[in-house]
């Protein structure tokens, strides 16, 4: 065990024990790579932020269901925003089905995360398109595809490691990796060009 998944485990068990601040500690170290997967898999930020508020809430009561033997704190922690994340994607998915009306021709609902239009956009604003842009196409990839780029590149784990979090063959994780990326980059090519316009 790494230096490091040891330094987790111990932070964990303090954490069971109630040690003063040790959920704080434990929140710290691991909050952002969190929220960034379950943003990723949720692409909506209140939902990524409930499915996080969840998952710490689940470590505070119930640090002893973690098992060393199953991997480390680490993998357990990331897992279970994995799971709570595509659970959560999936109860919205259905909430909208039923309570959303579909959208008119020519209505202007759909903007740019509430982006001025016209002159005056600067850096600040494209980067913002940008960034909504890849959010869009991520959201549009089949949700194993975007939970496995998620785990990847957002989780920060290796292939082998998304592998076993979502249960399927290394080779699948690979596929689905290969294939999210190939679509991406057709949804994505020469957007940022067509909003930056003409040099």
């Amino acid at each position: 065990m790494s230096d490091e998944a040891v330094a987790d485990t111990t932070l964990l068990r303090a954490v069971a024990e109630r040690a003063p601040r040790a959920l704080d500690a434990f929140y710290d170290r691991f909050s952002r790579r969190a929220y960034a997967l379950a943003r990723r898999i949720c692409v909506d930020e209140s939902l990524a932020e409930d499915v996080v508020q969840e998952v710490f809430l689940h470590v505070w009561r119930h640090p002893e269901r973690f098992d060393a033997a199953r991997g480390s704190v680490a993998t357990w922690l990331m897992t279970m925003v994995h799971h709570r994340a595509v659970d959560a994607v999936r109860r919205e998915a259905t909430r909208r089905k039923y309570t959303v009306p579909p959208v008119e021709d020519g209505d202007d609902r759909g903007g740019q995360d509430g982006l001025p239009a016209g002159p005056g956009a600067d850096e600040a604003a494209l980067e913002r398109v940008v960034a909504g842009q890849v959010r869009e196409a991520l959201g549009r990839l089949p949700a194993e595809q975007r939970e496995a780029l998620a785990l990847a590149y957002f989780g920060g784990f290796t292939q082998r490691e998304v592998a076993s979090i979502a249960d399927v063959p290394l080779g699948t994780v690979k596929s689905r990796m290969f294939t999210a990326i190939r679509s991406l980059r057709g949804m994505l090519d020469g957007q940022v060009e067509r909003e930056e316009g003409p040099a």
